[in-house]
């Protein structure tokens, strides 16, 4: 009986698991927010891509034979 009161009162490891959770959390709403900002970032990269190929195009002159 003794041993369970003592093991009901101790909250040594509810820090721990506390700290645990708040990490998870931030880690979850880390991986949300790269999802969503993802496919945009990509689309900015392909976009702006487009954007260089095409300069690169009209700036090179055209090759006479």
């Amino acid at each position: 009986m003794n041993l369970f009161a003592r093991f009901a009162q101790d909250e040594s490891g509810a820090t721990a698991i506390e700290y645990g959770l708040i990490a998870a959390l931030i880690s979850v709403g880390i991986i949300v927010a790269v999802t969503a900002l993802g496919g945009s970032l990509g689309n900015t990269f392909t976009t702006i891509s487009g954007k260089l190929n095409t300069a690169n195009t009209a700036a090179t002159p055209a090759a006479t034979p």
